[in-house]
């Protein structure tokens, strides 16, 4: 068999390539969602995507005999390597066909390049970030992706490890039913009923007037109560203000909330559980036109289950009922609103407390994905 040749992203022609590879690889599949085309080409776009402001990447393309079998990319991002106080580099965007020389090929293009700028380390994949879709999934198969949840065959994993990448972390993704409450730990309703009249904290809903507002606000908590996740890198600004843009496109009144305090109205908590648009971009078809425009006008209609994103809570707050308020708030929110289950996460393998509160609700986990890694010294 003729042998792999792997090649920078250079043209529009390659990054059309680029974006078009998964259609082919995976529109046998009932699972995978197609992406709308056009906003991937605005996502790896440097003039329109944040993460450039303190990142550097680098798309590739395998080929074979000239046919595309593969992709990946790799970055490095600046503001990690600041914060974390270390030389890792990452690599996202994996797509290849069932094909161990081509995944070997990919990966072995990605560290040359962290290399060749001083990389210790090869970290993911990730999208670009830990914020966006991140890891290879080795348990779930059967389930579509949520909104920002990738979808791979089963033989990803098995081409990853054969490539001699070896476990990172994992990430768990929970099911959550949430319109039965008798499911839940009754103390977890306990420390939210008594989280006002004893901590003076409420829970209310962003406004979509005051997004911007709201955003800075969700970027102060987010950088307090994640600070010691593994991969934590910190919002700036300029990542906030991106954040806030796409967040207009799928902002819902009933789910975007803040825990505040009552005196002082500082921000302690934050959760944004997003309506999962991915029911409707699969009727979409990557397409806006002839006919997807009319299937994301009717959106509301379609979408009955949602992606719990980001729930935290500042360090200081954490023992007080903070997530159990934002917690039942969504159970709440699930007897008014079409949306009456979804998915939480993704949570660290880790991170005990979360994994426990998603127990405490009745919760299950569904889907797993594994970051991996590669020492490049």
């Amino acid at each position: 068999m003729p042998s792999v040749g792997v090649r920078p992203v250079e043209s529009r022609g390659d990054l059309r390539a680029f974006i078009d590879l998964p259609f082919g690889l995976h529109a046998g599949s009932a699972q995978w969602v197609p992406p709308l085309k056009v906003e991937r080409r605005l996502f790896l776009n440097k003039r329109f995507n944040a993460y450039f402001k303190h990142g550097d990447a680098q798309l590739f393309l395998a080929r074979r005999e000239g046919r595309v079998v593969g992709r990946v990319s790799a970055q490095i991002d600046h503001a990690f390597n600041r914060y974390q106080g270390n030389d890792w580099g990452q690599f996202g965007f994996l797509e290849a066909e069932e094909d161990q020389e081509v995944f070997e090929a990919l990966l072995e293009a990605a560290s040359a390049w962290l290399r060749e700028r001083r990389r210790d380390r090869m970290v993911g994949p990730m999208d670009f970030s830990m914020n966006e879709e991140s890891g290879v999934l080795i348990e779930g198969f059967e389930r579509e992706p949520f909104i920002k949840q990738p979808w791979h065959p089963p033989y990803y994993q098995r081409m990853c490890e054969g490539a001699g990448l070896t476990k990172a972390v994992d990430l768990w993704m929970w099911e959550l039913h949430i319109t039965d409450r008798s499911k839940i730990v009754p103390a977890l309703v306990e420390m939210a009923e008594r989280l006002e009249p004893d901590h003076g904290i409420r829970i209310r809903k962003m406004s979509r007037r005051r997004l911007g507002r709201e955003v800075e606000l969700f970027g102060e908590t987010y950088n307090e109560a994640w600070k010691d996740n593994w991969g934590f890198v910190p919002y700036s600004e300029e990542d906030l203000k991106h954040y806030g843009q796409e967040l207009q496109l799928v902002y819902d009144p009933n789910w975007f909330m803040v825990a505040e305090r009552t005196d002082t109205g500082e921000s302690v908590g934050v959760a944004i559980t997003v309506p999962d648009i991915n029911q409707v971009l699969k009727k979409m078809g990557g397409r806006l036109l002839p006919f997807g425009w009319w299937h994301f006008l009717r959106r509301r209609r379609i979408m009955d289950r949602v992606r719990v994103g980001f729930l935290g809570v500042k360090p200081e707050y954490q023992h007080t009922g903070v997530a159990a308020g934002l917690y039942i708030e969504h159970f709440d929110m699930a007897i008014t609103t079409p949306q009456k289950w979804g998915e939480m996460g993704w949570i660290l393998e880790t991170n005990d407390a979360m994994n426990r509160g998603m127990e405490g609700m009745g919760g299950r986990v569904v889907k797993r994905y594994r970051v991996y890694e590669r020492e490049l010294s």
